[in-house]
């Protein structure tokens, strides 16, 4: 298992990183709570989780231990894969997961995408007990992005990776941009364009 990895960071998106560890480059997914954290260092700490399916071997990566454990007990629900997981995050702040999850807000878990009903209700009833015993906030970063063009095409990238059409995140994000007047941030212009699509 590898347990993190630390190295330089070659490329960035809101959906995943390169990093090169002493020559080799790892592809590593991220939520957009890492991307906002890991901001643009150069060197950088990822705490992973490794994916084994027929089809790949997946690394998913964190900038906290706190988002991997969340992130591991999502994947330990019946029905929740990583790929599931890891938009769940991007969707919400671990805080804020987990909130849900011990309010057992049922509605607020399936206002994320590809969440029903049944899988909120799984979610909670797996969950609750074991969040309950653990105690533990994560800070909402303040992601510094310039330019409108250029978080127009990461939102869509993020959104596309998400699972949604190019013509409904087109949409989506647009609407966002205008509503607010073009002030948001990458990881506040995906969570509006999500809610609105």
């Amino acid at each position: 298992m590898i347990a993190f990895l630390k190295g330089r960071l070659v490329h960035k998106e809101p959906t995943q990183v390169i990093i090169d560890v002493n020559g080799v480059g790892y592809q590593v997914a991220i939520s957009l709570f890492t991307y906002g954290e890991i901001k643009d260092q150069e060197n950088i700490l990822l705490f992973t989780h490794l994916a084994i399916r027929e089809d790949a071997h997946v690394l998913f990566g964190f900038s906290g231990e706190l988002e991997k454990r969340l992130f591991q007990q999502l994947i330990s629900v019946n029905g929740v894969g990583p790929s599931t997981a890891i938009v769940m995050l991007s969707y919400m702040s671990s805080n804020e997961l987990k909130t849900a999850i011990l309010k057992e807000d049922a509605a607020a878990l399936q206002s994320i995408k590809g969440i029903g009903g049944k899988t909120a209700q799984r979610v909670i009833i797996d969950l609750r007990d074991k969040l309950k015993k653990e105690s533990w906030e994560e800070s909402q970063p303040a992601i510094s992005l310039g330019g409108h063009n250029t978080i127009r095409k990461e939102a869509l990238s993020a959104l596309l990776t998400l699972g949604l059409s190019k013509p409904v995140a087109e949409k989506s994000v647009d609407a966002a941009l205008k509503k607010s007047g073009n002030t948001m941030t990458l990881e506040e212009l995906v969570k509006q364009a999500l809610k609105n699509a």
